[in-house]
């Protein structure tokens, strides 16, 4: 058995691993660049080794550093999590010649299954179902546009190399085309060093299923059952489950054998994950399920497989990768009940869920669910790396249990400043189509309304109120409307009126007057922090300071500046000084986080000024653009 494991990663998957390798009395190595220096994932290694600058670049993708690190730790392998290296052939056959043992499937099998085109031809010549579309060389416009028009539009744009959602694009007619394939093949290229793309036919109602793969250094490959990750946000999975919802014993035994071929036909060891993509117009059948690509590593959503067989898939990786056989045969693993998770994004939903980053200075997650962290109360979420800071997994005997307790669970969570998507979460978890396991990868873009959050009510203000009203500003731990805990006879008596603003927004709060009608309990949870006052609820988050305080948060491009979110790189600028622009116009593209974000218009009016220029690398805050209304 392996007995010192250097994770070549960072945050929750680090931090997972860590778990089970000290459950099995592995010392584990933890690597880090210099913004990830006070990170949990390097407080809980038994070593930590600085490897760069915060750029991934320099550090995370960094292989001969890792490897160095890894060495000079005394590590007897390398785990890659998943994300940055995990799939890289050329790292992992880089750490085996360096004498080190690769927790991760053999370097040939990682290339023969790393573009997409290579491996769906195959996985056709292993007799697996391919989606149609277009796998050539010929990457010229002329020819690509062509070929989509060919396949019939809508059409997918994909990168060969790709991953998580990069460099995707669909496309719905031939005038979209040419845009998108240039925005499709810039992200690829950011990402991946790659821009070839594929293109494959859209399905009409498509559904997300895959289903978890382990084999073994004798060629023995079992399947671990199916999961859903229908739910997805440009392309990137919100909330997976498993079993799926809808499947059959006839349609599960003819996608888990496809997965188990596609396996065997690349001589696959250890954890992997082979995606179908599935056409639910008529629900989910046997032939309108093809392959779409297979992941070479443990999944982000890995957790909901382990809920539902009992089994420790990291163990399962450490095992194999010691040269041990499977843990168990096919006929031994068997699912029990359901598990659901979500994907808690440091992000605002209703910013076009822009990316957030800083201190965290409120961390509180529910006890119900299993929460898989990068963070706790006190870090700070960088603005370099992947903005998913932590998972919640439920388990229950059925579908509906594990459910409610993940709507429960997201509604209970408490983070601020850092923005997050828990409101949103909350609010998908509870749509009708969600509940009845009516799922399809566009949901989410159809439902723009679930990314907004509801204005703060006379309950809310009350609370906040209340909390500005008490002697030094304090703050109660719950709204003293719900109840008396913590209730003093002798204290000060509020103030009659309060004001407040929020994000711009001023409020007069009399709390003198009657309070809000008896209705449905409703859990406000409050807190303060150096003059805020927040109040959480359903996972939104409301921040209230007194009128003319130092930190009033800057209203959403009210005053027309449109300022960077974070550091990044300016890959396109849409407008020139002069243009009249209509809300959620195009202004400016900013490449951060991995992904390109489009800043745009908050209203009608006129581009005053424009400061960005493509290229050019931008920190948080500074000015890219300015718009002045419409009289």
């Amino acid at each position: 058995m392996i007995g010192s494991l250097l994770i070549a990663n960072r945050g929750e998957v680090a931090r997972r691993i860590m778990r089970t390798a000290r459950r099995m009395g592995v010392r584990t190595v933890a690597v880090y660049s210099e913004a990830d220096a006070g990170a949990a994932h390097v407080r809980e290694a038994d070593e930590a080794v600085l490897i760069g600058p915060p750029a991934a670049a320099l550090s995370y993708l960094d292989g001969a550093k890792i490897i160095a690190a890894a060495k000079r730790a005394g590590a007897d392998a390398v785990h890659p999590g998943y994300g940055f290296l995990s799939e890289n052939a050329d790292f992992a056959q880089a750490v085996i010649a360096a004498g080190l043992v690769w927790v991760g499937p053999p370097p040939a099998a990682i290339r023969a299954m790393g573009l997409k085109d290579a491996a769906k031809r195959l996985m056709a010549g292993a007799g697996v179902p391919v989606t149609p579309g277009y796998l050539g060389e010929d990457q010229d416009v002329a020819v690509l546009a062509r070929e989509a028009a060919a396949i019939g539009w809508p059409v997918m744009i994909k990168a060969i190399a790709g991953g998580g959602g990069r460099g995707m694009r669909k496309v719905d007619g031939a005038a979209d085309f040419e845009a998108a394939l240039t925005s499709a093949r810039r992200e690829a290229l950011a990402a991946f060093g790659d821009d070839r793309v594929l293109l494959e036919k859209a399905i009409a109602r498509p559904r997300h299923i895959e289903v978890q793969v382990f084999g073994d250094a004798a060629g023995d490959v079992v399947h671990m059952f199916e999961r859903d990750c229908s739910l997805q946000r440009r392309h990137q999975k919100v909330i997976e489950e498993a079993p799926a919802p809808g499947m059959t014993a006839e349609v599960r035994a003819a996608v888990c054998d496809a997965a188990v071929r596609a396996a065997k036909a690349v001589a696959y060891e250890g954890a992997g994950t082979v995606e179908f993509i599935a056409d639910a117009s008529d629900g989910l059948r046997a032939d309108r399920i093809w392959f779409m690509e297979m992941n070479t590593r443990l999944q982000v959503e890995h957790p909901v497989t382990e809920a539902v067989t009992g089994l420790d898939l990291v163990e399962w990786q450490l095992r194999v990768a010691s040269g041990e056989p499977l843990p168990l045969a096919q006929d031994q693993i068997a699912m029990s009940g359901h598990a659901i998770e979500a994907r808690l994004y440091a992000e605002d939903p209703a910013s076009g869920f822009m990316p957030s980053s800083g201190a965290v200075r409120a961390f509180v997650v529910p006890e119900s669910v299993r929460v898989d962290s990068a963070v706790e109360w006190g870090d700070r979420v960088p603005p370099y790396y992947d903005a998913m800071i932590a998972k919640l997994i439920a388990h229950g005997p059925d579908r509906a249990t594990a459910i409610e307790t993940l709507t429960n669970a997201c509604a209970r969570l408490q983070v601020w400043p850092v923005k997050t998507n828990a409101g949103f979460l909350n609010r998908l978890l509870q749509e009708p189509a969600v509940r009845v396991g009516d799922v399809e990868t566009d949901l989410i873009e159809r439902r723009p309304d679930l990314t907004v959050r509801p204005a703060p009510d006379a309950e809310i203000l009350r609370s906040a109120a209340f909390a500005f009203s008490l002697p030094g500003g304090a703050v109660a731990d719950s709204s003293p409307w719900l109840n008396l805990t913590g209730f003093r006879s002798n204290v000060s008596k509020p103030a009659a009126l309060v004001r407040l603003e929020s994000d711009g927004i001023g409020y007069a709060v009399d709390l003198l007057a009657s309070p809000p009608a008896e209705g449905a309990r409703r859990v406000l949870r409050a807190t303060g922090v150096d003059g805020h006052a927040i109040v959480f609820e359903n996972g939104d988050v409301y921040d209230f300071v007194r009128p003319g305080a130092v930190g009033n948060a800057v209203g959403e491009g009210g005053d027309g500046a449109i300022r960077a979110p974070m550091p990044g790189r300016i890959v396109a600028v849409a407008v020139k000084a002069g243009e009249a622009v209509e809300p959620g116009a195009p202004l400016v593209t900013l490449e951060a986080m991995k992904m390109e974000h489009v800043l745009v218009a908050p209203f009608e009016g006129t581009v005053i000024e424009v400061a960005a220029t493509v290229g050019q690398q931008v920190g948080e805050g500074v000015l890219l653009a300015r718009v002045e209304a419409k009289p």
